[in-house]
This record gives structure tokens, sequence and C-alpha cells, in this order.
């Protein structure tokens, strides 16, 4: 299953299936193929399942069950409306989506943070009033690992190109790195024109007003609607079809009556067939979806306030973070190793001092130190944790016992706490904590106040190597040394060098690297381009694979954990690229060490 399942990539057509199945060393026409064969098919374009929107709802003037067929969510007490958007839009209904974001609550939960240790009443409002240089000069250096909106491959690439310095260069940062304003061409001709190497020409004074703020460049629905009342004489209703249109035509077309309209209103107000023509291709490009300046808006406010703790309150922004996973695009690993990066002091799960959340203590440094929660220890229950801390606050535990007894925790919760390294200071090393969760009698009441005399056993302690398995087996991180700091030597004597050297290279420069693959994306607008995220212990790699090379090497790409990438080194300005000529797969080297990567398409 695993073997059929790593042949496939989730960007494959069904009529590829055969293809792949057969690239991976399977007989298609063999009895299992070819049931097999056949289900797939058979399923594919079918719902995954049917389910409640979270956040949608209908409003009707009378009663909505007269209007729609309503029938019982699997949720008990929920009702779920039988159609879809796209019936109750044509249907003239009107739904509304009430959406909830992480980042709202690891906002919040930062600020509090922040608040209670430095004595303050920060708020959102607050940090916006008067900004802050040092956060711009961070976001124009793409330093934005877990900041809302702006830690995405694509926009850490646009980042230094834009260099953002005041708010409104962050609101467009955030809708210029759309599928609309990309496909529509409206990135390269702002970024010229925002640089000065590209004049900015209006048709007329109507026309600077509309695009003035954006370079000349329609980047938000607003400035369509209001060009093609401007421009092209439509009224507003006229302009707000305009606006449904451009959001369904790349599924129901129905641009096309809006064009001869489009182009014969502009000429009528002198403007020229080149610049009108222009205007229509970017409208086209909104049909991939583009924002509104207010949602922009409200989203660089996040970004902003979230690139602030980053940049000031490092230790709480990561605190929060882990307290509301998940979210973004990045993993409890890459977060903290980023954060290690900034001088943030991590501590690990300890029975003697974790609680369930991840919490802020007293640091070495500048910053409070960040003590891993026990929400982090895989498969430990809440309750059972919450028990630990409570019963903690009487007295400490003396013994692993000593916690089992008092917290009245089951033989599933303490081999979790041991498997995280959670008894440390109890027990030492983790075998010794297994052995010591092996030996209680966790429902032997009789016996709980019976003294028993047990010669201690001495266990080898576990290797640097097996431990960091273990690691990232019960926690999914490590505050050991990163994975591929064990394996340096072996990958200098196969010439693949660390992140941190590769920065310091020329562009046009022949590069091996290699590291672990935390992320793979394959953007609709990227024409069949894959983007990989490599991680070492010096940092990141971002390696661009063409189409033809995901062809040749699907294996590869699809399977490898340990990527090896030969390439060339593209750099523009603070942007840098490895364009990949070869892959190769060494994930063998890291054994059963589980390394999980963020796929997107």
């Amino acid at each position: 299953v695993d073997r059929v399942a790593k042949s496939i990539a989730w960007w494959d057509d069904r009529r590829e299936l055969v293809t792949r199945l057969r690239d991976a060393g399977f007989d298609p026409e063999s009895p299992v193929m070819r049931r097999l064969v056949g289900l797939a098919s058979a399923l594919l374009g079918f719902p995954r399942h049917l389910s409640q929107h979270v956040g949608g709802f209908v409003i009707s003037r009378g009663a909505l069950a007269r209007l729609v067929p309503i029938e019982n969510a699997a949720m008990p007490e929920r009702s779920v409306i039988q159609w879809d958007k796209d019936d109750l839009e044509n249907l003239g209904l009107l739904k509304v989506d009430v959406l909830a974001l992480g980042m709202l609550s690891a906002i919040r939960r930062a600020l509090d943070f922040v608040n209670e240790l430095r004595s303050s009443t920060i708020t959102m409002d607050s940090l916006l009033r008067e900004e802050d240089p040092a956060v711009y000069e961070m976001m124009r250096h793409a330093d934005t690992i877990g900041v809302f909106q702006i830690e995405s491959r694509a926009q850490m690439s646009m980042l230094p190109r834009l260099k953002p310095e005041h708010f409104y260069d962050l609101v467009i940062e955030i809708a210029i790195v759309r599928p609309g304003p990309i496909q529509g061409d409206m990135v390269h001709p702002y970024l010229r024109r925002r640089a000065g190497t590209e004049p900015i020409d209006y048709p007329n004074e109507a026309v600077r007003k509309v695009l003035e703020r954006t370079c000349g460049v329609p980047i938000f629905q607003e400035q369509v609607m209001q060009l093609a009342v401007v421009a092209a004489g439509f009224t507003p209703g006229e302009a707000d079809q305009l606006r449904r249109a451009m959001a369904a035509w790349r599924r129901k077309g129905g641009l096309e009556p809006f064009h001869k309209k489009l182009m014969d209103g502009m000429r009528k107000n002198g403007i020229s067939a080149e610049f009108a023509e222009r205007i229509y291709r970017q409208i086209l490009g909104f049909g991939e979806y583009g924002f509104p300046e207010s949602h922009s808006v409200s989203f660089a406010l996040l970004a902003y306030v979230s690139a602030w703790l980053k940049r000031h309150e490092p230790a709480a922004f990561l605190a929060a973070l882990l307290n509301s996973q998940p979210m973004g695009f990045y993993t409890p690993s890459q977060l903290v190793q980023d954060a290690r990066r900034h001088g943030v002091e991590v501590r690990p799960v300890d029975a003697l001092a974790s609680e369930w959340d991840c919490t802020l203590e007293a640091g070495t440094g500048a910053h409070p130190a960040v003590r891993l929660g026990f929400l982090l220890a895989q498969g430990l229950s809440q309750p059972g944790a919450e028990r630990i801390v409570a019963a903690r606050r009487d007295r400490l535990f003396d013994s692993v016992e000593d916690l089992a007894r008092r917290a009245e925790l089951n033989r599933h919760d303490l081999k979790c706490l041991a498997a995280a390294g959670a008894f440390e200071a109890l027990s030492g090393h983790r075998r010794h904590a297994y052995w010591q969760v092996a030996g209680i009698e966790t429902d032997a009441h009789i016996l709980r106040d019976a003294p028993v005399a047990e010669t201690p056993a001495i266990l080898t302690p576990p290797t640097e190597g097996e431990n960091l398995v273990a690691d990232y087996a019960s926690t999914g991180l490590t505050l050991g040394r990163h994975p591929l700091a064990l394996l340096r030597a072996r990958l200098s004597r196969m010439r693949f060098s660390a992140a941190e050297k590769i920065r310091l290279l020329p562009s046009g420069s022949r590069v091996r690297a290699a590291g672990i693959v935390t992320g793979r994306q394959r953007p609709s607008t990227a024409s069949g381009t894959v983007f990989v995220t490599l991680e070492d212990e010096t940092g990141y790699v971002n390696v661009i694979v063409w189409p033809n090379l995901t062809e040749r090497q699907r294996r590869e790409l699809l399977g490898a954990r340990l990527m090896g990438v030969e390439g060339v080194l593209e750099r523009e300005g603070e942007v840098m690229h490895l364009v990949a000529r070869r892959l190769s797969d060494h994930s063998a080297l890291l054994g059963s060490l589980i390394t999980p990567s963020r796929d997107f398409h």
C-alpha cells in the first residue's frame, strides 16, 4: 500500500494512474491491480464526504425550511442544508461565512504572556499606532517563519523584492502573492514601477485616482470594479456583476460579454486599446482568486502584529504558536529550530515543571525560556496531565512511582511520559524511565503503601542517535543536535554542503545540498514546477524542480525524507534558490527517524 501511495502524486490526473503504477514496478494488468485501477477510477470525482461548513450560515426573510431542504447533521443538535454554495447562489439566497483563524488565538495567547511578563497592556491596536522600523527590516530579510500570511515560500521570496517599509506595503505584499495577480501579470510590472525602473502611465485623471496607490496596477478587486465605472462607463450594478463573473469565469465562463462593453467604454473615454486589453487580461487573472482590499488590510494587521511579536518577544511568540497548533506552514520542530536560532532557550517536557500548554520560565538571557508542555507528548491524555499538575501543587514528586500513585496515571500515560523524556529528573535516562514504569502496578491498591525492596537496575544510557529518534517519535521534535549534525561528516564525504555555506556562494555556482524535506509545494500557477524546502542543522535551502525533472525523478521527489540535490544556485538580491538538475534519495541514513513533511498543492 505504501509503495502504491508513494508512486502517485497529489496532482496526478486520473488518466496517469496506469502509467504511474507501471513506473513503480507494478503490473497494471494483474487481477489485483486491475481491480485497484477500476475502484480508484470509479471513486475519482466523488465527494470525499459530506460535511457541514464550519462557519457558513444562510439568512432568509421567512422560515428557511420552506425554502431549502434541511437534514440532521452528524453532530448532535446540528442541522445542515442539503444544497451547496453554488445552489444557494443560483437561488439568490444570502450565505455568510464566518471563519476562525488560528493566528488570532496565537496572538491573544502571546500578548497574554507578554503583558503578564512585562506588566504591560499591549494590544493589537496599540502596536499599530507607531510602526516599528525593526519589524519591517526583519520582513525585508524574509525572516518570517511563523508570521501570519508572509511565512510561505512565495511570500518569503517576494519580501526582499517588494521591501515593505510601511503598513500599506504589507497590505500589497499579502494581496500580490495570489493566483489572480500572478496569472494577470501584475506582479513584475508592480515591482518594476515600485523600484522606479518602469514608468507609470495613466490614461486620465480618473484612472490615476483608482490605481495610483498600487503603481498603476489593479491589485485589488475593488480597483477592477472602480475601473469599470470610471474608465468604461459601467453602472455600480454592472460593476458588481463583473465582480461575480470574475470569481466564476474559470468554472462557468461568462466574462466574454463584458469584454466588448469594457473595450467600447474605454474607447469612448479616450483610452487606448493597448491599455484596455491589458486591463482585461488582468481582470481574467482575478478568476484565479484575488483579494479584496479590506481582506488584505485585516490580514496585514495580523501579519504586522505577529511579526512584532517574533521580533521583540520571540519566546512568547513561540510558546503561543505551539499552544495553537495545528496551524501555518511549519511543524513544531521547525518553529522550535527557528526560535533557537534567534536565541530563545527551549526546555524539554518535564514531569516536575511542565503544564499542559507550553509556558514561559525565567531564562538565562534577554528573553524568558520556553518550557514545552505536556501537549507535545504524543498520546498523553489531557486529564492525566492535569492531574500531574494538580498533584504537584501539594509537593514535588520524588519518584516515578510517587507520580503514578498521586496523579493516578494509567500505564499508557506513564509510557507516553517516559517516551517523551519527561521523567529525566526523576529516573535519569529513558531506559531507566521505561524500566521503572514497567515495574509499577497501577491497579494494585492493596499493596499501594507496602514497602518493596528493589535493587536499582543498571542500564546503559541511549546513544545520542537513539535519543534523537525517540524525541521525534514521542514529541515530533528534538532539543538535542539536529539529525544532520550527526550525519555531517558523512554528508561532507559525499560532497554535500551545509545551508550556511551555500548562502555565501555567488549566483551561478554549481552546488550539492542535502537536507530533510520539510515541504513540497506545487502551486497551480507554477505550470508543474515543484518547490521543495530542505532543512539541515544550519538553516534552509529552497529548491526549484522543473517539470521535466519532476517526471524523470518522481520517486525521489515524492518519497525522499533526506534528499540530495545537485543544481545551480540562482540569486536575486537576498532571494536565493537552488535549481535542481538531479535528485537523490538518502533516506536510509535517517533509519527509523520520523520526519514529517507538509506538502501543498
